[in-house]
């Protein structure tokens, strides 16, 4: 299967296009700064999941979805972050967050699913 079909892969660039749209209304001083490290941190989501794709062992797939995870968790923290310094609404704030725990449940799936294939 290819990764473009993932229900995963399309549920993370989601969540990749809706923190693109709510960051073009931060502060143009936090270019350098919140805004580029939650892209960043976005775009690696997808992105380990793509590179998944081309590896040969599950051991090899659980790595880059556990990267995959850690990049969710670390752009929670920046909503959060977000949030306090008032870049963003609490109702933006919530609906990210609500992506972030579905993305975060796809992930663990597929975690658990290869953690199944590399011991049998």
């Amino acid at each position: 299967m290819e990764y473009t079909e993932l229900k995963v892969w399309k549920e993370t660039r989601k969540l990749v296009n809706s923190l693109y749209d709510i960051t073009k209304k931060f502060p143009k001083d936090e270019v350098y700064g919140l805004t580029s490290q939650m892209r960043r941190s976005a775009i690696s989501i997808p992105s380990n999941i793509a590179e998944d794709c081309g590896r040969r062992t599950s051991s090899d797939s659980i790595h880059f979805f556990h990267i995959s995870r850690g990049s969710l968790y670390e752009l929670e923290i920046q909503l959060y972050l977000a949030l306090d310094q008032n870049y963003i609404e609490a109702k933006e704030h919530k609906q990210l967050i609500e992506q972030i725990i579905g993305c975060k449940k796809l992930l663990n799936g597929f975690i658990n699913y290869y953690k199944t294939l590399t011991t049998k």
